[in-house]
C-alpha cells in the first residue's frame, strides 16, 4: 500500500521562537496540517515540547542547532552552514517520492540543501522568498556585486531555482529580479503576501496610552522591529535632528538588531530631546505600542526594491496608521502606499525629505485620513486569503504526478 504524500516544512525558526519568520512559518505549518499530514523539521530548541502541549497539528522534529548572535557574522555563517548540511542529510533519509517540502530563506544556505535533497528524492520543493541573495548582501554593503562570492551565489541560485517546483514571493517587485535566472519560469512564481498578525481594526489615538505617555508629544513618529543590515537608521536620526524646532513632534524608537544598536549609539552621543529610545516590546503589548504613534517609519537603504519586504508593514495598516517608507518607488510597500494613499514614500538616503513628510503629516491632518484608509487596505492582506493560496499551491503539487 502506497504511503500518503506528506508536506514537510523545514525552518530554522519555529514557535516558541518570537522571530517574525517563526511566526509566519508556524502559522503556515499549522494551517496546512488541518487538511494534510505535516512534518516540521525545526532548528529551534523547545519547539517539539511546545507543540506536544497542543492537540493535533504538525509533527515536530527538532534538529540540534547552534545560534550565535547576529553580530558575530563568522560564527553565525558557520552555524548556519552546519545546520543546512545537517538538513540535507536528514532530508535524504526522511523524504519520500512525491512529498512536498516547504522552506524559507533563513538562513540563506538552507534552500540549497532543501532543493538538492528534494530533487534527489523525487520530491517537490517550495521556497518562500523573504530575502533575495546575494542582492540583499550587496545592498547592505557586505558584498561587492561582481565579487567571486556574489558570482558563486548567482551560479548556485541558477541550479536551485531550476530544481525548485515553486517560488513564493511576498512582494511583486521581486518577480523582475527572479526572471534573471533561466530556471525561473512565470508559472513557477507565486505571489502570496504576508498578512497582519494583529486583528484588523482602527485603534484611536488615546492620551492614556502607556507608551504615548513616555514620549509626551502631540504628534508621535514611531519606529519598531528588527533593524538589520538592509535598513538605514541614520536617515531616521537625522530627520529627528532636523525636526528639533518642531516642539510638538516626538520620536518613539523601539527595536533590536545592528541598526537599532547604531541608533542607540547616536542618541547616547547627541541626546536629542525629541527622541525616546526603548527596548524590544513584548508581543503581548504590540497592539498597544503600535497604536501609540500617529505615523510609523520603515527606513530602507538604497536598492531595497525586490530584495526585502517589511513584514511589519501589514500590522501598521491593520491598526489604522499611515506609513512613511524610505525606499525606491517601485518597492512592494511603496506601491501599496502610493496606490491607496495611505502614507508617504521617501527616497532612500534623504533625511530632509523624510523630515518634510513628517512635518506634512503632523500639520495637515492627513495622517488620520490616511490611517483610516489603511485599515481598509489591510483587509486585502488577511491571514485567510494567504492560507487559501498556500493550500491551493501545496495541494496542486501533492496531486501532481511525479
Amino acid at each position: 500500500m502506497q504511503r500518503a504524500r506528506r508536506i514537510v516544512v523545514v525552518t530554522q525558526h519555529y514557535a516558541p521562537d518570537p522571530n517574525t519568520t517563526a511566526i509566519f512559518m508556524t502559522a503556515i505549518a499549522e494551517q496546512l496540517a488541518l487538511e494534510s499530514p505535516v512534518v516540521v523539521f525545526s532548528g529551534w530548541s523547545g519547539s517539539a515540547a511546545a507543540a506536544s502541549q497542543r492537540q493535533g497539528g504538525p509533527h515536530i522534529i527538532e534538529i540540534r542547532n547552534w545560534m550565535p548572535a547576529k553580530a558575530a557574522l563568522v560564527k553565525r555563517a558557520a552555524a548556519e552552514l552546519w545546520f543546512s548540511i545537517r538538513v540535507f542529510f536528514i532530508l535524504l533519509m526522511r523524504l519520500q517520492r512525491g512529498d512536498v517540502v516547504v522552506t524559507v530563506t533563513a538562513p540563506f544556505m538552507l534552500p540549497y540543501s532543501v532543493a538538492a535533497a528534494a530533487w534527489l528524492r523525487r520530491a517537490r520543493s517550495v521556497l518562500i522568498l523573504h530575502d533575495l541573495f546575494p542582492d540583499v548582501l550587496v545592498m547592505a554593503g557586505l558584498m561587492r556585486p561582481r565579487s567571486i562570492a556574489a558570482t558563486a551565489i548567482h551560479a548556485a541560485n541558477a541550479l536551485m531555482y531550476r530544481a525548485l517546483s515553486a517560488v513564493i514571493v511576498i512582494g511583486r517587485d521581486t518577480t523582475q529580479l527572479l526572471k534573471r535566472y533561466k530556471g525561473v519560469t512565470p508559472d513557477k512564481i507565486c505571489f502570496i503576501p504576508n498578512w497582519a498578525t494583529l486583528p484588523i481594526g482602527l485603534r484611536p489615538i488615546e492620551s492614556n496610552n502607556s507608551y504615548r505617555q513616555v514620549c509626551k508629544r502631540g504628534f508621535i513618529v514611531g519606529l519598531s522591529g528588527n533593524l538589520g543590515f538592509t535598513h538605514d537608521p541614520l536617515v531616521v536620526f537625522e530627520a529627528a535632528r532636523m525636526l528639533l524646532d518642531a516642539d510638538d513632534i516626538g520620536f518613539l524608537l523601539s527595536g533590536w538588531g545592528t541598526g537599532f544598536e547604531s541608533l542607540q549609539a547616536l542618541q547616547a552621543e547627541a541626546k536629542l530631546p525629541n527622541v525616546v529610545m526603548m527596548g524590544r516590546v513584548p508581543e503581548t503589548d504590540l497592539a498597544e505600542f503600535l497604536a501609540s504613534a500617529d505615523l510609523w517609519i520603515i527606513p530602507y537603504r538604497k536598492n531595497a526594491a525586490g530584495v526585502s519586504v517589511p513584514s511589519r508593514f501589514y500590522n501598521l495598516l491593520a491598526i489604522g496608521r499611515p506609513v512613511a517608507i524610505v525606499s525606491e518607488a517601485n518597492a512592494e510597500a511603496a506601491v501599496t502606499i502610493r496606490d491607496n494613499d495611505i502614507g508617504w514614500v521617501v527616497p532612500p538616503g534623504n533625511p530632509a525629505a523624510l523630515a518634510a513628510a513628517i512635518r506634512a503629516a503632523a500639520s495637515s491632518g492627513q495622517a488620520r485620513a490616511k490611517g483610516m484608509r489603511a485599515v481598509e487596505v489591510a483587509g486585502q492582506y488577511s491571514f485567510k486569503q494567504a492560507m487559501t493560496r498556500y493550500r491551493n499551491l501545496v495541494h496542486r503539487l501533492l496531486e501532481k504526478p511525479v
